[in-house]
């Protein structure tokens, strides 16, 4: 069973940047897609972002507004979510996700293994 383990989250100001990075364990990290998902309290999980298995293709929600960017490193397990021009409204726990089945998945049921999530907060 795979494991993510997300980190890089923290208190930010708005308008600040932070770099949240996520490792996967095993050994088939670049056959699938990653993503990234968030939930902020009282809400819902939501999209944010998603990378294809070898990394050329991205998806973004529309609230992304080109302030993040997703990317991989395959070599080393990594996927990473760059944040710029945070919001308060950003504030949330962000969750590493993986698709075995996929290639570019948006919705929750589509991914099959979580990370356990990093706190984001911003304030303003």
């Amino acid at each position: 069973q795979v494991q993510l383990g997300e980190s890089g989250g923290g208190l930010v100001q708005a308008g600040g940047s932070l770099r949240l990075s996520c490792v996967a364990s095993g050994s088939t990290f670049s056959d699938y897609a990653m993503g990234w998902f968030r939930q902020a309290p009282g809400k819902e999980r939501e999209f944010v972002a998603t990378i294809s298995a070898k990394g050329p293709t991205t998806r973004y929600a529309d609230f992304v507004q080109d302030r993040f960017t997703i990317s991989r490193d395959n070599a080393k397990n990594t996927v990473f979510l760059q944040m710029n021009r945070l919001r308060p409204e950003d504030t949330a726990v962000y969750y590493c996700v993986r698709s075995t089945r996929f290639v570019l998945p948006t919705t929750p049921a589509q991914y099959n293994n979580w990370g356990q999530g990093t706190q984001v907060t911003v304030s303003s």
